[in-house]
């Protein structure tokens, strides 16, 4: 018996994994966190399968479910939203698992963050403006922020930033990222992207509050920060420049074409 952890991705079934794809098709058992993942990607499922929302479950009754699935026998696909390597809490239930010596999988997902970049048709890092993303949130409920992990520690380095579960703070971030950024610097609030409910707003840190006030997010949003984010104003990457010499390319190469007949 298996535990099979699958990256569900960020929200719209076909961009689930081939592979999380087939781990869903042949596992009897099937975990999924309810309100995060989108229930067409249960379609995959055996139709016999014993599926489980664990949106209301808490850490034990989880654990409950593998030890089940472990006394019968039968493979689990235990599927989570985006991917397992950011806020999945995912190490909790694999110290559980190697308690129990309950064997597991783990099968990356699309993030978050990359499906926002590609509803905002830009790419996070951009020649000598930024090279670097920095992927974090504030502290809240469920745990603190390390004390050197703040915002304005980040936010000096010029990175962009994707800020994860603080909607209900964007106040508070703009505020405190106008010293660092300036006040026109751009900002995208993407609220579940790729779902058919996707929703995008797109202003600078001086207007964002005020372009959300009619019509504000709640809730499943990532906010996007930096001057990467700008659509002009950038070099071209060398990597494709006519003189840049390459590794695995020698001046006089002809560029490869493969003919398929």
């Amino acid at each position: 018996m298996t535990v099979h952890f699958i990256g569900a991705g960020p929200g719209a079934a076909d961009l689930i994994t081939v592979r999380g794809q087939r781990l869903l098709e042949r596992c009897p058992v099937c975990l999924y966190a309810g309100s995060t993942v989108a229930t067409e990607l249960l379609a995959y499922c055996p139709s016999d399968a014993r599926v489980i929302n664990t949106a209301s479950l808490d850490l034990e009754a989880i654990e409950a479910e593998y030890l089940r699935a472990n006394q019968s026998g039968d493979e689990v696909a235990r599927l989570h939203s985006g991917d397992l390597s950011v806020y999945s809490a995912l190490a909790e239930q694999l110290r559980r698992l190697k308690h129990h010596g309950i064997d597991y999988t783990l099968t990356p997902g699309v993030p978050a963050f990359s499906a926002a970049a590609a509803l905002i048709e830009r790419e996070l890092t951009v020649p000598e403006v930024a090279q670097s993303v920095v992927l974090t949130r504030l502290s809240g409920r469920a745990s603190k922020m390390p004390e050197r992990e703040q915002l304005e520690t980040f936010a000096e380095t010029g990175a962009t930033l994707a800020i994860h579960l603080a909607i209900h703070r964007l106040e508070e971030i703009a505020t405190r990222l106008v010293p660092f950024y300036g006040e026109t610097c751009p900002v995208a609030v993407v609220y579940r992207a790729s779902w058919p409910e996707e929703r995008l707003v797109q202003g600078v840190l001086s207007d964002i509050v005020e372009r959300l006030v009619d019509n504000p997010i709640e809730r499943s949003a990532l906010i996007l920060v930096g001057p990467a984010l700008a659509d002009s104003d950038f070099r071209d990457s060398a990597l494709y420049e006519t003189g840049y010499r390459r590794r695995f390319r020698h001046e006089g190469d002809d560029a490869s074409v493969v003919e398929r007949g």
